[in-house]
């Protein structure tokens, strides 16, 4: 494994392929496409987005979608269009009960139909023309982080893996805020149960304050979450309270020794969410992992030098991973 720093050997890499990234360098849509894509996954049709490069004709492809009952749109079209200004085709996708995909209750979080979304997403791309599937990439970001780590494990022909600040325990996400929280999350899930079958789901908020009880509820979070939705996005800060009992159960990463492709993780040094050691034990037992420790909190990353220092680093990644 190795430990580039946020100014290490990746980024140096980036900056003499590709220029430096530093500054307001927001791609030129002349540089690429964007279509709308769905595909199927249980019951439900789900969506995205699909960015493609003028060049290459046949380009690599990344898949790639987000974290705790986030849209696609919140943050994560930064990403895609650098991609896809470096050559790289992106399928950013909404999981079912979010965004544009089908499914009810709304901003429901349920990691077994999640990773279900992963896979029919990768079939769904990997049945499209003018696409080189052989060098298909995974990238996830917080939950989603984990959901790549367990695809790419069952899943050999996965080329390599972008994974941002993983989480791999949601029960550990939830007892850092105590076992009364968690307490709190047993009570409120069994009542979002029961009552969803006579008045609706009971509902709780995504990101709150500190003396909130929230799915995410460190300091900052609520700022930090409501920065990456847009303005005009048609989305509601709650998701039913059964979302906290789904993710209580989750476990990602427990067969990282399957895992054969070569994995880039991404772990902040300020990230209150996702504690950087839990990112670089990940690393550890990864046989081909680069762990890049980076200066951040956990939603700096989505816009300015945050941003920069991600996409320098995965560009230069991929570039020397995959056979371009």
């Amino acid at each position: 494994m190795t430990r580039p720093s946020g100014r290490g050997e990746w980024e140096r890499a980036k900056e003499s392929e590709h220029g430096n990234l530093q500054g307001d360098n927001r791609p030129s849509r002349e540089s690429f496409s964007k279509v709308t894509m769905g595909f199927d996954s249980g019951d439900e049709r789900c969506s995205g987005w699909l960015y493609r490069p003028d060049r290459p004709a046949e380009p690599p492809v990344v898949v790639m979608a987000g974290g705790l009952a986030g849209d696609r749109s919140f943050g994560l079209p930064n990403y895609a269009e650098r991609l896809a200004e470096a050559g790289y085709a992106v399928f950013l996708f909404d999981y079912r009960n979010h965004g544009d995909s089908g499914g009810d209750p709304r901003n429901l979080v349920s990691p077994s139909r999640q990773r279900a979304d992963w896979e029919a997403a990768i079939e769904g791309v990997r049945t499209r023309d003018g696409l080189d599937t052989s060098n298909l990439v995974l990238w996830g970001t917080d939950l989603g982080g984990g959901h790549v780590l367990d695809v790419a494990a069952d899943d050999p022909r996965v080329r390599a893996v972008v994974s941002q600040t993983p989480i791999r325990s949601g029960r550990a996400f939830l007892t850092t805020r105590g076992y009364g929280f968690l307490a709190k999350t047993v009570f409120s899930g069994i009542r979002d149960r029961l009552q969803s079958f006579a008045v609706g789901p009971y509902t709780v908020p995504i990101a709150g304050n500190p003396e909130e009880f929230a799915l995410v509820s460190t300091p900052g979070a609520r700022r930090g979450y409501l920065d990456t939705v847009p303005s005009d996005a048609q989305w509601t800060n709650e998701t039913p309270a059964r979302s906290l009992l789904n993710l209580a159960r989750f476990s990602a990463g427990s067969d990282l020794d399957s895992v054969t492709c070569p994995v880039l993780l991404f772990g902040g040094t300020r990230d209150d969410v996702v504690p950087i050691e839990s990112v670089a034990d990940a690393a550890d037992e990864i046989s081909d992992a680069t762990f890049v420790s980076l200066p951040v909190g956990h939603f700096d990353t989505y816009e300015g030098s945050g941003l920069d220092h991600v996409i320098g680093h995965a560009v230069a990644f991929l570039d020397a991973e995959l056979d371009n």
